[in-house]
């Protein structure tokens, strides 16, 4: 009973020590990359730790720390290309420190989010990513701020007096995707999004309509945007190009799914891109860049935002000082298929399939 119970029980770095014929403090520096070990040794505990299965116990070694070897990231959600990737990028660049990223969703909710960061105070992790569902002003950083938490933001901020910002520049994409609609002869474009609320929405719709009107005053630009999900943004697409009036020569979307829906509109009308109207999407997506015409996007520097915001995040664990700072980093916009130059004959609202 007892060799049964003690073939069942985790192997304790004793039990590697005693295999390899060294002291215990021997086999921690050995797992802990310390290169004065002697490699004759060093290896008697590598060979011992793959015989017996060895794995570091997190909680019991950061016990004698204040802090977990842990990285908390926080996503509105895992759905879109953009945070799955960014997840998997962070995962990479903390498991490069020795750290383990513990990865959760807000789903969109600023309540879940501050529940989710209070477990990961709880947790007592080295510190946290977060992409907060609107601002750098929400409950989440607060709640960071308030509990002393080491974190950086990243996606839908700007700046903060309390926390690093890494996020894309949206402003300078838009006004780069105005600059080229306008050149291209645009002179009537729909902007789709969801609500003004989160702080990228607002530098993205601010960023094209500032450049577009600078470059022709005369432009028209309409607003299409809804507080909620992509179904109620279906019904405000239908309604809005079922009234019969002038349709635009493009449509601008400032999120990825916002895209499709506003593509699905197009193909139940029967128009095409970029004959009928012109497509361009903030964020980019395997199938807009297969499907036919591909799809204009505006693409975001994900694994340049993580890269530094780990960077800065570890900066930050390991001590460092002064002011927060924020730093954005340049897309990349690519004028795919989708995007043409209007025809010479006036775009109406006829013609659409009901």
């Amino acid at each position: 009973m007892a060799q049964k119970e003690a073939q069942q029980r985790r192997p304790s770095i004793h039990d590697v020590a005693s295999h390899a014929g060294v002291s215990a403090a021997t086999v921690s520096k050995v797992l802990s990359g310390v290169t004065t070990v002697k490699p004759e040794n060093a290896q008697r505990v590598l060979d011992a730790v793959e015989l017996l299965g060895y794995r570091v116990d997190p909680l019991a070694s950061d016990m004698r720390r204040a802090k977990r070897r842990i990285i908390g990231a926080i996503m509105p959600e895992f759905e879109s290309e953009f945070f799955g990737q960014m997840v998997s990028e962070l995962e990479g660049l903390a498991e490069q420190r020795g750290y383990t990223l513990v990865a959760a969703s807000s789903r969109e909710s600023e309540a879940r989010e501050k529940e989710i960061l209070a477990r990961m105070h709880d947790w007592r992790v080295a510190g946290v990513v977060l992409a907060p569902v609107r601002n750098e002003h929400g409950p989440a950083a607060a709640f960071m701020k308030a509990n002393g938490m080491t974190g950086v933001l990243i996606d839908r901020v700007l700046a903060d007096d309390a926390f690093d910002t890494v996020s894309a520049d949206s402003a300078a994409a838009s006004a780069e995707v105005a600059r080229a609609l306008v050149g291209m002869g645009h002179r009537h474009v729909l902007v789709v999004g969801l609500g003004q609320q989160a702080a990228t929405v607002r530098a993205r719709l601010e960023g094209f309509r500032r450049t577009a009107l600078e470059l022709a005053p005369d432009i028209r630009i309409d607003v299409v945007l809804c507080e909620s999900d992509v179904e109620p943004l279906r019904a405000l697409l239908h309604d809005y190009f079922s009234k019969g009036a002038e349709r635009p020569t493009a449509v601008y979307s400032l999120f990825l799914k916002g895209t499709l829906v506003a593509l699905s509109e197009f193909r139940r009308r029967g128009w095409h891109c970029p004959n009928d109207i012109s497509l361009v999407g903030f964020d980019d997506a395997e199938w807009m860049q297969v499907t036919w015409p591909a799809i204009a996007a505006v693409v975001q520097p994900v694994r340049e935002i993580a890269g530094n915001a780990m960077e800065v995040l570890f900066r930050r664990i390991e001590g460092e000082g002064g002011p927060p700072r924020a730093r954005l980093e340049p897309c990349k916009v690519l004028m795919r298929e989708s995007v043409g130059s209007p025809g010479s004959v006036p775009h109406s609202g006829g013609g659409d399939r009901q």
